[in-house]
């Protein structure tokens, strides 16, 4: 490949993480319910996604075999974001996308349990750093405290995360990657849709735009500019470049919504991060040996 043209590749990979990265301070911003922010989302994401899917030719049908599957990842996906935005109501943008990022290493205790893979006694060295990570970010766990709340919400929404991609990777040979993301906001956009008629969605007027934003740009754009990338990069380097999401997110809090985490929360963060770093890697070296 050209250097100029892997240069263009980097860089559009780059783009598409650091609009996912927008969640963060959108979710936090956003005066919403979390329920009716994540159900407008799946719906207006939903349509532009079908609207791509329609443009690719994309074929929409789905085997009766796999409905069941598409649907449970569709509620995990669901649970995740929910979570998740709950997380940053009760913290700031640092802990809930650090807390949320520990699914890359949560991913490799959930794999041998639901794809019958071996289980790495090297992943278990990572989920010890993971954990002294959150200790830094939460020295003592008391529930009377939003962060300790923030966290576990967070790692919970890793865990809801982790179930939902290791459910769809068992299907996205078979289907287009946006079919399946179709399909999953379908199914989050009909399950939320009572929020509309029992919470208050007063000021639902004044929130209109940065609901589009998330629904466009973090959601539809960033998440299938991602999924397109894989044509360019390894899965492995993608997944090491989307390590930068919580980077990329701290610094959109810090400049839009003044957010300054603090020299505990970036060490915790950091080691985090290692861990995910590290985990890429091994997977890395593991399929090239």
């Amino acid at each position: 490949m050209h250097p100029n043209k892997r240069l263009q590749h980097l860089l559009e990979l780059n783009f598409a993480v650091l609009f996912i990265s927008t969640s963060g301070a959108l979710g936090k911003y956003i005066d919403l319910p979390v329920p009716v922010t994540i159900g407008l989302r799946a719906v207006i994401a939903g349509v532009f996604i079908f609207l791509f899917c329609k443009w690719k030719k994309f074929n929409f049908k789905i085997d009766k075999g796999d409905i069941r599957t598409i649907l449970l990842s569709g509620l995990l996906m669901g649970l995740h974001w929910i979570t998740f935005f709950y997380a940053l109501k009760f913290s700031n943008v640092a802990i809930g996308m650090i807390s949320l990022f520990t699914y890359p290493v949560i991913t490799t205790f959930l794999e041998p349990l639901v794809l019958k893979t071996k289980f790495q006694l090297v992943h278990l060295v990572l989920g010890v750093l993971v954990i002294i990570g959150i200790l830094f970010i939460v020295p003592s766990f008391d529930f009377e405290h939003d962060y300790s709340k923030a966290i576990v919400l967070g790692v919970l929404s890793a865990i809801f995360y982790s179930f939902r991609n290791l459910i769809t990777k068992t299907k996205v040979i078979k289907y287009e990657g946006s079919i399946i993301m179709f399909y999953q906001l379908v199914v989050v956009s009909i399950a939320l849709s009572p929020a509309y008629f029992f919470m208050d969605i007063s000021n639902l007027s004044t929130q209109i735009p940065e609901v589009i934003l998330l629904s466009l740009l973090t959601t539809a754009i960033g998440h299938t500019w991602f999924i397109y990338s894989f044509k360019n990069f390894s899965v492995t380097t993608a997944s090491i470049i989307s390590s930068l999401q919580p980077v990329y997110g701290i610094f959109i809090g810090m400049l839009f919504l003044k957010e300054y985490p603090e020299l505990s929360t970036i060490i915790g963060g950091l080691l985090i991060l290692t861990s995910v770093v590290m985990e890429s890697l091994i997977t890395y070296y593991k399929r090239s040996s």
